[in-house]
C-alpha cells in the first residue's frame, strides 16, 4: 500500500532509539483521573499528620535512611496491586512510572536494595506505625463525615502462617524429625496434635485451627476487624492468636477502645452469640444484635432484641464485613503471610486494612452528598 502522491510504504519503522536526554516526569504519565491521585492526597495527609511520631523513630545524626513516607507508599502499592514480595516489589519500582511517581521517587533516582527496604520497614514496625497510620486516615477531616457513631459490625478470619505442618511438633521434644532434605518427609499417622501438647519450630505464635467443622486445620493467626454501617469502612482492627475465643475477645477489646455513640448497635455472626459477650457488650452501653443459635442451642438474646427492626437491618448489613476479607485475600496478600511472630503479622493485617479503607474512599467522597 502507498500513500496517495508520496509513492512509499505506509507501515512504519520498528527502528528503536534512545535518547540523551528526558524531559518527561513521572507527574504527566499519570492520567488527571485515575484513582490513584486521590488515595494519594489522603496518604500525604495521613504521613503529615505522623511527622512528629516519625521524628521519634531515627536519630539525630547519621546517615539518611529511607524517608518512612516513602517507604509507607511502597508498602501500600504492594496492597493496591497484589504484588507478592518486598523483592518484586522493588523489582516493580525499578521501571514501573506509576510506582515511582506514587512513591515520590523521580525517573533517575535508585532504587534501594531489598535488605535495606525491609530492615527500615523493622524500624516502623517497632514504632507501631501501622495502627497510627490506620487511625490517622480516619481522622481526615474529609473522611470523619463518613463514620458512623452509632451501628457497627465485628467478625474475625483466619490468616494463614508462615510455617509448614512439619515444623509442627510436641513441646516436649519427642517425635521423630522429619527426613533429611530440603523438604523432608513427616509421617504425621497415629499422632494426636493439638496446640496444648505442640508448637511450630517455625512461629512459635502460630495456632492450629480451622474455619469449620469438615475443613483441615492449619497454623494460623486470627484478624479482626469492626466496621461502621453507615459506609462499610473499617474503623478498628486487631490480630490474635487463633484461639476459640479470640473472636469473643478481641470484639470486646475492639469496642471497649472505640468512640461510639451512647447505645450504639453492633451486628456479629452465631460465634459471638454466647452470654459472656452479650453481656460484656451491655455493660459497654452496646445494643448485642448478634445472629441467634438455631440448632437447639439457647441463644443469649431473644424478642426483646429480635423484635426491633434495627436488629434486621444489623443482620443484613453485617454481612459487607465479609469484602474487607475478601478483599484483603484476594489483593491484599492477607490470605497467607509472608512474616513471622504475632508483632509483624499483626502490623502487616493493620495496614492492609487501612489500604482498603483508601481503595473505597475516593468514589465516597466524591458521592454526592
Amino acid at each position: 500500500l502507498y500513500r496517495a502522491g508520496v509513492g512509499r510504504a505506509m507501515r512504519g519503522s520498528d527502528r528503536q532509539t534512545g535518547s540523551m536526554f528526558s524531559y518527561v516526569s513521572p507527574e504527566a504519565l499519570v492520567p488527571p483521573d485515575y484513582p490513584l491521585r486521590a488515595i494519594r492526597v489522603l496518604v500525604n495527609a495521613a504521613l503529615e499528620r505522623l511527622s512528629g511520631d516519625f521524628d521519634a523513630l531515627y536519630a539525630a545524626g547519621g546517615r539518611d535512611s529511607i524517608a518512612p513516607e516513602k517507604l509507607l507508599r511502597a508498602l501500600l502499592l504492594q496492597a493496591f496491586y497484589s504484588v507478592r514480595s518486598e523483592r518484586r516489589l522493588m523489582e516493580q519500582v525499578t521501571y514501573n512510572m506509576l510506582f515511582r511517581w506514587f512513591i515520590g521517587l523521580s525517573m533517575d533516582a535508585p532504587v534501594w536494595d531489598v535488605t535495606v527496604f525491609t530492615k527500615n520497614r523493622d524500624r516502623l514496625l517497632r514504632g507501631e506505625v501501622a495502627a497510627k497510620f490506620f487511625a490517622a486516615v480516619l481522622a481526615d477531616p474529609q473522611v470523619k463525615p463518613l463514620l458512623s457513631s452509632e451501628h457497627f459490625s465485628v467478625d474475625g478470619t483466619l490468616i494463614e502462617a508462615w510455617a509448614s505442618m512439619k515444623s509442627f511438633r510436641p513441646k516436649d521434644g519427642s517425635g521423630a524429625p522429619p527426613g533429611p532434605g530440603r523438604n523432608g518427609e513427616r509421617d504425621f499417622h497415629g499422632e494426636k496434635r493439638s496446640n496444648e501438647t505442640h508448637a511450630s519450630k517455625t512461629d512459635p505464635d502460630a495456632r492450629l485451627a480451622r474455619k469449620s467443622n469438615g475443613q483441615a486445620s492449619k497454623l494460623c493467626y486470627a484478624g479482626h476487624v469492626v466496621m461502621e454501617n453507615r459506609h462499610g469502612l473499617v474503623v478498628a482492627a486487631t490480630t490474635t492468636r487463633a484461639t476459640g475465643t479470640a473472636e469473643r475477645d478481641a470484639g470486646k477489646t475492639m469496642m471497649a477502645g472505640l468512640d461510639r455513640a451512647p447505645r450504639s448497635t453492633l451486628g456479629a455472626d452465631k460465634n459471638y452469640d454466647t452470654r459472656d459477650f452479650v453481656a460484656a457488650m451491655r455493660d459497654l452501653g452496646v445494643t448485642p444484635h448478634v445472629a441467634q443459635h438455631t440448632n437447639g442451642r439457647r441463644s443469649a438474646i431473644d424478642g426483646r432484641t429480635t423484635r426491633h427492626p434495627g436488629y434486621a437491618v444489623s443482620q443484613r448489613i453485617r454481612k459487607r464485613i465479609e469484602e474487607v476479607f475478601g478483599w484483603g485475600k484476594e489483593i491484599g496478600g492477607m490470605r497467607r503471610t509472608l512474616l513471622r511472630g504475632l508483632e509483624r503479622v499483626g502490623w502487616s493485617f493493620t495496614l492492609r486494612v487501612a489500604a482498603y479503607n483508601l481503595i473505597r474512599l475516593p468514589k465516597l467522597l466524591a458521592a454526592p452528598a
